[in-house]
């Protein structure tokens, strides 16, 4: 009889010890712990453009300078006025930074209220160009022409010449001007129109 018992305790036992082992292997592993990147702050865009080597637009980190869109246009070209130019001043989205040349002598425009339009500084080396401050190459004056960069008196002659024969349908089409090629126009893509 001791041997009936002690089976009767091993199959119970084994009966206690599989339905523990069916408990366990059913139990849910749970959810897997995953790690998110720390949020960043969106990055800006910005334009410069001017007395550069590469004008354009440039995404650049939120919080950064002058100095830095400077850098990643590729530095300043020999002809850049930096007397006033303030490399320190801090970018904000949407902004558009013109580096003038040392003979040129941009004016700041008059502050509006438009969210699109953001003044630098009050220098008038660094400014942002509302559509209002763009220079109509159908109508301007040679004083007003020889505002832009990389066009001095002799260019600024050479337009007038050309449009009172051929006016300008497009900003692309004062490339036909004597004088003004692919980099010039680059230089003054956004501070003209028609």
């Amino acid at each position: 009889m001791k041997n009936i018992l002690y089976v009767l305790i091993g199959l119970m036992a084994g009966f206690v010890l599989a339905a523990v082992l069916l408990i366990v292997t059913r139990m849910s592993p749970g959810q897997p712990v995953t790690l998110e990147p720390a949020p960043t702050q969106a990055p800006i865009v910005i334009q410069i453009m001017g007395e550069v080597v590469k004008p354009g637009v440039y995404s650049m980190p939120d919080g950064s300078r002058v100095q830095d869109a400077v850098d990643a246009a590729g530095g300043l070209l020999a002809d850049a006025d930096t007397g006033s130019l303030n490399l320190a001043a801090r970018l904000e989205d949407g902004q558009q930074v013109v580096i003038s040349s040392s003979g040129s002598a941009l004016t700041t425009p008059t502050p509006t209220h438009s969210p699109f339009t953001v003044l630098t500084t009050l220098t008038p080396r660094v400014t942002t160009t509302p559509r209002s401050a763009l220079v109509n190459i159908n109508t301007a004056t040679l004083q007003q022409l020889d505002t832009l960069p990389g066009i001095g008196p002799v260019t600024a002659q050479s337009i007038v010449t050309y449009r009172q024969q051929h006016p300008f349908q497009h900003i692309e089409d004062i490339m036909n001007v004597p004088g003004i090629g692919p980099a010039t126009f680059d230089r003054i893509r956004a501070l003209i129109t028609v």
